[in-house]
């Protein structure tokens, strides 16, 4: 199964968007976007940036694990991933993001 595109409503009525591989992990997901136009345009900024590796900020959190942040071209972040225990693991949420997010399926739960 390929990965998708999530696009829901959160309990402040933002729009937010969440990529999901084929497993139906959730690896990528967004803020909160007050226009569903905005989160669309996060969408596509997602698939064209996932594809650059240093568009990726991996990082590491205080209690030690990591996690990594998806930045457009000027230097936003568009797009967050969970908590990994070892950077190998991280690092293939990166991979599993480049991989799916260019031709994951929209499923639009707004609608």
């Amino acid at each position: 199964m390929a990965g998708k595109f999530e696009v829901y409503k959160d309990k402040k009525g933002e729009f937010r968007f969440r990529l999901k591989a084929g497993n139906g992990q959730i690896i990528l997901a967004s803020e909160g976007y007050k226009a569903k136009k905005s989160c669309m345009n996060g969408i596509e900024s997602v698939r064209k940036n996932s594809q650059d590796d240093a568009r990726f900020e991996r990082k590491e959190t205080k209690s030690g694990k990591t996690m990594f942040n998806l930045k457009a071209t000027n230097g936003q972040v568009i797009g967050t991933s969970e908590t990994y225990e070892s950077a190998k693991s991280r690092d293939n949420g990166i991979a599993s993001v480049a991989k799916n997010a260019p031709d994951a399926k929209l499923d639009d739960q707004t609608a």
